[in-house]
């Protein structure tokens, strides 16, 4: 039977199950390869239980640098007897198909066009390690030192990265070493290797780091000098909180006394985490909170509160399967419309997508001056995939020379000689933004009560129209002063150049950058916008106006980005087409690309058809 051959171009996917330690072994191994100068991107799917159900590690190298999800399994390693049904399917024809052959395969699970690699890890490791807790851990450590022979992983990388994480446990780093060479030589002695899928070492990854969105989050709310973080544990959030945690120990502890210079309140539920933040930023702190769409739908009315008593808010959306308790583990792109609006009334929250752990870190540092510069919650969109998934990015940086951005804030010599009388709410500047005092500030000046309830220009209660009105349209000029600070959109081409273009943000850039390309080689070309915040400025509503059809990119089922458009810039719904994904798993480049080719057969030039350079996939054959 043939054999899949490709060099550094590959999927592997690992089954396991929950809580046998895998994960560690898995990670070992998704690095070493990073470590050897090629681009990988690894995926850890898990069910939302503690322990004992279906777990996958999926790891895509591309040479060319494509970080997206592909789909197909190349090679398949499986050690759950639970899953294997669906893992075997799962393997493409001519695939490799590793699996524990301490028990023989049963007849049922034998295909006839894929390879199958019987390694015995669980007699193996019965036969070397006498703690059961050890067998079960380093089973995993067999199966990476199989691969390493098999595909040509430098085994050198892979000690490097034992030895640095079991630094200091000597025990462990030889049992793991001795692991990993029994499935090492296991598989020189029984199998022809390489393999006609392997490895070779390149240069393709440069300066990039390996780094999880959240605690790239976490890092960049330090470094923004936040001191407060309020919240409510909740999947897939927790993570970030707990990087916060760490970092904040490490750099922001006085280094005379050892007292913490920061706070973590874990609230009894997320109305309080939130109703916290804002206390905390009313009083002059920087405060946060990380939470998922859950909390985001619990937190709507203090939500409303910050944005109509003007008080700065940072919210982290770590973004899952929704609605209700939905797919816990899962990653979706399905909060864009409750955050945008969040709270009943009329509210328009500003919003940032991040796409890298880099924007991760810049983007929560500059949620933080964005909220007190326009004085507005300000949530940035992450989800479950950036979120939780260690990702390749461009190294973080940070401006020691920054300034934080504080806004609009009077000081006690300002109030000691303003003249006038102070207005909390008067916009004096023509921006819609007024000037806020920090209690404490001025002993006699400054002072305002702050309320939920309609007041006018000075703070004072009122139930008047014409106050209530001047106060909405004050907001109204406001939002439109906050395109000029969100970040602008890019572009992927010099000059627009086509009638047809693509929109995407978050977390599908990198798939919809690869669709593009595969488009490109049918003859199909397209002009590419990413966009990074919310509220749009003119730049995203120029770009929409020189198209006549954009696509429009994003996970979740009802197209919530592209209503949003919509309902901002007054598109017309025809001219926007909407390319989802929402089974939970992170969109590939072949779903985007078939749905847009599939939309564009009956607009094509016969020309372009004829110039088809791929045939349809699989899928479109068989429909």
């Amino acid at each position: 039977m043939p054999h899949l051959t490709a060099i550094n171009d590959f999927v592997v996917r690992f089954a396991n199950v929950n809580g046998t330690g895998s994960a560690s072994a898995n990670d070992m191994f998704a690095k070493a390869i990073f470590r050897m100068g090629i681009p990988v991107s690894p995926k850890n799917i898990f069910p939302s239980n503690i322990q004992g159900l279906p777990t996958w590690y999926e790891v895509r190298i591309s040479e060319k640098g494509y970080l997206g999800r592909r789909e197909g399994i190349d090679i398949m390693v499986c050690v759950n007897p639970q899953s294997m049904p669906k893992d075997i399917a799962s393997v493409k024809p001519k695939g490799y198909f590793i699996y524990d052959n301490t028990k023989e395969l049963h007849k049922e699970f034998l295909r006839d066009d894929i390879h199958y690699i019987g390694v015995p890890m669980t007699q193996m490791c019965m036969d070397k390690f006498a703690d059961p807790r050890q067998r079960q851990l380093l089973k995993n450590m067999v199966y990476v030192g199989a691969l390493a022979a098999l595909i040509d992983i430098e085994v050198p990388v892979l000690q490097e990265i034992i030895n640095l994480k079991f630094k200091g446990k000597e025990k462990l780093v030889a049992a793991n070493y001795e692991a990993m060479d029994m499935g090492y030589q296991y598989a020189k002695e029984h199998f022809k290797c390489p393999l006609g899928l392997r490895l070779e070492r390149r240069d393709n990854v440069g300066n990039w780091i390996m780094l999880d969105g959240n605690t790239a989050c976490g890092l960049g709310a330090v470094y923004a000098g936040a001191t407060v973080l309020a919240w409510y544990p909740i999947t897939p959030s927790t993570s970030l909180a707990d990087a916060f945690g760490k970092y904040a120990k490490k750099l922001r502890v006085d280094p005379e006394t050892g007292q913490n210079k920061f706070a973590i309140v874990q609230a009894e539920d997320e109305l309080a985490a939130i109703g916290v933040v804002i206390g905390a930023n009313w009083n002059g702190a920087r405060s946060f909170t990380a939470t998922s769409g859950p909390g985001v739908s619990l937190m709507n009315e203090f939500l409303g509160l910050a944005y109509f008593a003007e008080i700065p808010t940072v919210l982290i959306d770590v973004q899952r399967g929704g609605p209700s308790t939905g797919m816990p583990t899962r990653t979706q792109q399905s909060d864009i419309l409750l955050a945008a609006y969040a709270s009943h009334g009329d509210t328009k929250h500003v919003l940032l997508f991040p796409s890298t752990p880099k924007e991760c870190f810049d983007f929560t540092a500059d949620a933080f001056d964005l909220a007190e510069r326009l004085q507005t919650p300000v949530l940035v969109m992450t989800d479950l995939d950036l979120g939780m998934n260690e990702n390749m990015s461009p190294p973080l940086h940070w401006d020691d020379n920054r300034a934080y951005d504080r806004g609009k804030v009077l000081t006690a010599d300002a109030l000691e000689n303003m003249a006038e009388r102070y207005g909390r709410y008067l916009d004096v500047d023509g921006d819609g933004i007024p000037w806020r005092t920090i209690p404490g500030t001025h002993p006699t000046k400054g002072s305002f009560f702050t309320r939920g309830t309609s007041r006018d220009e000075y703070a004072a209660y009122t139930e008047e129209g014409p106050a209530y009105v001047r106060n909405m349209d004050r907001l109204v000029k406001k939002w439109e002063t906050a395109k000029e600070y969100v970040p602008g959109p890019e572009f992927y081409q010099k000059k627009n150049q086509n009638a047809f273009g693509v929109i995407f943000f978050g977390t599908t850039t990198y798939a919809a950058l690869e669709a593009q390309e595969l488009l490109a080689e049918q003859g199909i070309t397209l002009d590419a916008m990413r966009v990074k915040a919310f509220p749009f400025n003119d730049e995203v509503n120029k770009f929409i106006k020189k198209h006549e059809r954009l696509y429009v990119v994003e996970q979740n089922r009802d197209a919530q980005f592209r209503t949003l458009l919509i309902n901002e810039l007054e598109v017309n719904p025809a001219k926007l087409v909407p390319i989802l994904n929402y089974d939970g798993f992170p969109i590939t480049a072949e779903t985007i690309r078939q749905q847009i080719y599939k939309n564009l057969l009956g607009k094509l030039t016969p020309a372009i058809v004829e110039h088809e350079a791929a045939p349809p996939s699989e899928s479109e054959v068989e429909e």
